[in-house]
């Protein structure tokens, strides 16, 4: 059963949130739903990696549209098991 839920959020957040949501035709409450199943649903390896539209949103902090993703996490990696 589908229950409201309000939230209190920055405007510039939800306006980026709505936008993406309509891109992908999604709903922003089905994202929302999502996000929350996947932080609270019992997985034995909890320490996964967020994306940057997600670190974006959480922070305010807004992510370059021509980053490399691949690369970014390739030199993650070299560095991590340097």
């Amino acid at each position: 059963m589908d229950t409201k839920l309000t939230l209190k959020l920055n405007q510039r957040v939800i306006e980026k949130a709505k936008k993406y949501a309509s891109n992908k035709k999604v709903s922003l409450s089905r994202i929302i739903e999502a996000y929350l199943q996947s932080l609270t649903s019992e997985v034995e390896n909890s320490n996964f990696d967020i994306s940057p539209f997600v670190k974006s949103i959480a922070t305010g902090v807004e992510i370059s549209a021509d980053l490399d993703y691949k690369k970014e996490y390739s030199d993650y990696l070299m560095e991590k098991y340097k």
